[in-house]
């Protein structure tokens, strides 16, 4: 399963990959808008919207790439560990049910 994380603090950027590895997912991270970002994204499977963190246009580029690709976007509002853990607890366990 692929992630994109789109947002969040450029410390933690380590961090947020070493949580999707744990969950057996490839993660991209994306903390800054580069004029490059919609080749960038690709096709994931995830993208998870750190909404305090990032500028009203990362969000629509953000958003268009999802539509493309026809990725589920999950809106947090904190960019912390634990807010992506649990969200992708929810969305691996249910993508495992399936």
């Amino acid at each position: 399963m692929s992630v994109v994380i789109i947002g969040g603090h450029d410390r933690m950027v380590c961090q947020y990959e070493r949580i999707c590895k744990g969950f057996c997912c490839s993660a991209k991270v994306f903390t800054q808008m580069s004029g490059k970002l919609a080749k960038q994204i690709g096709s994931p499977d995830i993208m998870v919207l750190f909404t305090n963190t990032v500028s009203h246009k990362m969000v629509r580029c953000a958003l268009e790439e999802a539509k493309r690709s026809n990725a589920k976007v999950i809106r947090c509002h904190t960019s912390s560990k634990s807010a992506l853990t649990e969200i992708l607890e929810k969305e691996v366990a249910g993508a495992a049910e399936s």
